[in-house]
Formats: structure tokens, C-alpha cells, sequence
């Protein structure tokens, strides 16, 4: 039996000011070919997952927190309880609005790398409304580099 135990998996923080934690896939000891699942820590006023569309179907569920969730051209509100499902090739991007960390656990499948993470750690990630479709109107901006 292979345990993945949250308070043993240090994870990995990016620019967008979010710390993630493979549960399965990634550098978890769970590995799964069907589904990757992650646990996610959005810092509080614009922490975020950055725009970006991936192969794989996704799920966030939000544990604790309220933010802005923009999927293709539509911007709503996602708060704790609430999960949201993400189609294959769909620009998206979660955003923490609240004054308190948004805590969050994705899955997608298949597993397997998702390109945003490596693209967002080299300062590549394609830019909104540049080298990828805008964000809809009224959406916070696209974290591209960490904040001063």
C-alpha cells in the first residue's frame, strides 16, 4: 500500500504565488496512468493559476476560499464547496479575490506533465490576449512573473 501523506509532501511554490502538492502523479510516491490530483494553496489578493489550456480534462474543487474563476469567455465566482469542470484545450485561470489563502485540489486525466507549470518556472507562459486568447472582460490579469 502506497500512502501520500500531505504534511510530508513539500510541493513546489511558482510565481503566480500558489504552493502545489502532487497527492498523485508528479513527484507524489502515488502514481496513477488515469488521473494526476494535486493539492493547491492560493495566496490571499491574487495568488492564482495562471491562463492556460492543457490536453487533459480537469476538476478544481475548492476546499477553503473564494476566487475568480475564468474558463474560456466566462468569468464567475468559485468558493468553498464548490467544484468546477474544465474541458480539454479550454483556456482557464483561477484567481484568489479573498483576503485569505484559497486552498484548492485539482485532478485531471490522463496523467502526466501539464506544460503551464515548467512554462510559468522559465517565464514563458504564453500572455493573454498575445500568444493566447484574452481573458473574458473584467477578469484580474494574467499573473506572467512573480510580483515585486
Amino acid at each position: 500500500m502506497t500512502i501520500a501523506d500531505l504534511a510530508l509532501i513539500p510541493g513546489r511554490a511558482y510565481p503566480a504565488r500558489r504552493r502545489t502538492r502532487n497527492l498523485v502523479g508528479g513527484a507524489s510516491p502515488i502514481q496513477a496512468p488515469g488521473f494526476s490530483m494535486g493539492h493547491v494553496t492560493l495566496e490571499p489578493r491574487g495568488g492564482q493559476v495562471p491562463w492556460h489550456a492543457q490536453e487533459q480534462e480537469e476538476i478544481y474543487f475548492v476546499v477553503q476560499g473564494e476566487g475568480e474563476i475564468c474558463l474560456g469567455t466566462e468569468r464567475r465566482t468559485l468558493s468553498t464547496g464548490q467544484a468546477v469542470y474544465i474541458p480539454t484545450r479550454v483556456h482557464h485561470q483561477l484567481t484568489n479575490t479573498g483576503d485569505t489563502p484559497l486552498v484548492m485540489i485539482y485532478v485531471y486525466a490522463p496523467a502526466g506533465d501539464v506544460a503551464h507549470w515548467r512554462q510559468e518556472l522559465d517565464g514563458t507562459l504564453p500572455r493573454a490576449g498575445v500568444e493566447a486568447p484574452p481573458l473574458p472582460a473584467g477578469a484580474w490579469p494574467q499573473c506572467t512573473e512573480k510580483p515585486a
